[in-house]
């Protein structure tokens, strides 16, 4: 349960919150217990038809204790949950700044579902430990002893029966359901990220998908992932069952128990008939407490789990610090000192090959050079690296070999405020918010006014569709711009990236999905005129618009350099594939 702690104490919750939760929550189910009792003397009291005034206080206790239980249940809810999501919010908070100074690479090793899912649901579960785990497990504690006591107080071995049942019931019961909730934890953690991921896949990148002639075989990876996480649900319905059927066991076992030991203490004449009433029905109620221990087990066991997965993104390796860069930059470089990249808004790589961990390069021996107001497109077939080359460049995957450096520092080796102010990447995927399209550009500087923002989207040609929006810039998008179109969302990614303060824009497909102008588009951002005299780095598959460019890089399918130059005089030379160039 280590993880478990570790986690709990990132939420930060306040302990005299917790404190209050647990006093309202026990005052709550005490006040249902003392319900039970009164009624139960009352019943019982009244049967002998006494003066009426022997019952008014009963009567009343009986109206108090009714009012008070819903009351204080309101209570323990606004308390609880203003705990749980208090503590979301903070380790969600702490969670994101700490995936922004992480190592980049551990980062890029997750599956976009994965890391959706611990940022989300794991850390809710961490957050909803506090209401249906703690809280439920220390309320019934203080209601069984006081219930206990209550009935002990009438009848000694009646209150130690009834302290064994609920032994039984809080700790039997939860034993079944933990077990029940480890067999489908452990055989579903898999099949539920699986499905997490292929769910998304299938949702992201469905008409690629259809067209590869792929989608029946990542649909039919997400039945699998579907079919496994029932099979684990199923494998673990026997202990739910035993687990559901311990506290209805126990509750009859006390009962029994109670008229066992009440009855004949009642023929002695130790006990009052009134007080047998009491004795017996009062378990009744008292095991509603612990019948909530159960679930808070499986909520422990479940929200272990996530602690284990969140903890997993909190402990990774930091992005290497500006302090551990004179290490690294001090090495010698094999490119010499003009070639260094030392310089206002220079990215210069030297011998560069690309690749992810584990697999071969895909890249190799590339040497580009980028400055002020200079541009470099790189052009080849898809899946030949070309995103991989700008993730490196960006200092977000090390180099396989050679060097990468931005005005003469290596880009991993900055913080994140000083790599912003150095390199920007648009990736192809950049997300767009669940918010409106200003806050959405503001995601590159924060200062960014409302003028700023609509002369950035009529740069990119969104003129009309910002005048076309019901609120302007405050208009909402929707989850991941669900309600615009691609070509409108790539032209409102690259409006956030021309808006940030970065000297040097890594641009992956800029013009992919745009269909009018979109040659226009990248020749303006090639020859400078958007960019704003920075420089510029776009990789692409298609011809359009390159003649702005001042160098032009041909890859061929090996990731090699075929050719670089002009666009016109590699067009001239016959370097272009015959049907690429038609």
């Amino acid at each position: 349960m280590s993880d478990l702690w570790r986690a709990v104490r990132l939420l930060g919750v306040s302990r005299r919150r917790v404190v209050l939760a647990i006093l309202t929550g026990s005052a709550g189910l005490g006040s249902a217990v003392g319900l039970a009792a009164v009624s139960a003397w009352l019943i019982a009291r009244a049967s002998q038809m006494p003066p009426v005034m022997y019952l008014t206080v009963a009567t009343v206790a009986v109206r108090a204790l009714g009012v008070s239980r819903g009351v204080l249940r309101y209570l323990e809810r606004l308390a609880s949950h203003d705990v749980a999501l208090r503590g979301m919010a903070t380790l969600r908070e702490r969670l994101y700044a700490r995936l922004a100074d992480a190592d980049p690479r551990r980062l890029l090793s997750l599956r976009r579902g994965d890391l959706l899912a611990r940022v989300g649901a794991d850390v809710d579960a961490v957050g909803d430990v506090v209401v249906r785990g703690f809280l439920p497990i220390a309320v019934a504690a203080v209601v069984s002893l006081g219930s206990a006591v209550l009935v002990g107080a009438f009848l000694p071995v009646a209150g130690l029966a009834l302290a064994a049942c609920l032994v039984v019931a809080g700790i039997v019961g939860p034993w079944w359901a933990t077990r029940a909730a480890r067999t489908a934890e452990v055989r579903s953690l898999q099949a539920r990220a699986d499905l997490s991921a292929g769910v998304l896949t299938v949702l992201d990148g469905a008409a690629e998908l259809a067209v590869a002639g792929r989608l029946p075989r990542a649909l039919g990876h997400v039945r699998d992932a579907d079919a496994r996480l029932a099979a684990a649900t199923d494998a673990a319905a026997r202990p739910a069952a035993l687990a559901a059927a311990a506290q209805p066991f126990a509750t009859g076992l006390a009962v029994l128990a109670a008229l066992a030991l009440g009855i004949p203490a009642t023929t002695a004449g130790g006990l009052a008939p009134v007080e047998l009433a009491v004795v017996v029905l009062t378990p009744l109620a008292a095991f509603e407490a612990v019948g909530m221990v159960p679930m808070a087990a499986v909520s422990l066991l479940r929200s272990r789990e996530a602690a284990r997965r969140v903890l997993e993104l909190l402990d990774a390796p930091a992005s290497v610090t500006a302090a551990d860069d004179s290490v690294r930059d001090d090495a010698p470089d094999a490119a010499g000192p003009e070639s260094s990249g030392a310089g206002e808004g220079r990215l210069v790589a030297r011998g560069l090959s690309c690749g992810w961990p584990g697999r071969a390069p895909v890249v190799a021996g590339l040497d580009l050079e980028v400055g002020p107001g200079r541009s470099v497109a790189v052009v080849g077939p898809s899946g030949v690296g070309k995103t991989t080359l700008l993730v490196t460049l960006a200092g977000l995957l090390p180099p396989v070999a050679g060097t990468v450096r931005a005005d003469g520092r290596d880009p991993a080796s900055l913080d994140r405020e000083d790599a912003a102010r150095r390199v920007a990447f648009l990736a192809e995927d950049a997300h767009v918010f669940d918010t409106s399209v200003l806050e959405n550009l503001r995601v590159a500087r924060g200062d960014v006014t409302p003028e700023q923002a609509a002369d950035a989207l009529a740069a990119v040609g969104l003129q009309g569709w910002l005048d076309g929006l019901p609120h302007g810039l405050d208009t909402v998008l929707g989850a991941d711009a669900a309600r615009v179109s691609g070509g409108e969302r790539r032209r409102l990614l690259l409006a956030r990236a021309l808006l940030s303060p970065t000297r040097v824009l890594l641009l992956d497909e800029p013009t992919e999905h745009v269909d009018a102008g979109a040659d226009e588009l990248l020749a303006a951002l090639l020859d400078g005129s958007l960019a704003g005299g920075r420089g510029v780095v776009v990789v692409t598959h298609r011809l359009g618009g390159l003649e702005a460019a001042d160098e032009v890089i041909l890859l061929d399918e090996a990731g090699t350099v075929r050719a670089r130059g002009r666009h016109e005089t590699l067009a001239a030379s016959g370097a272009y594939p015959a049907e690429e160039w038609r």
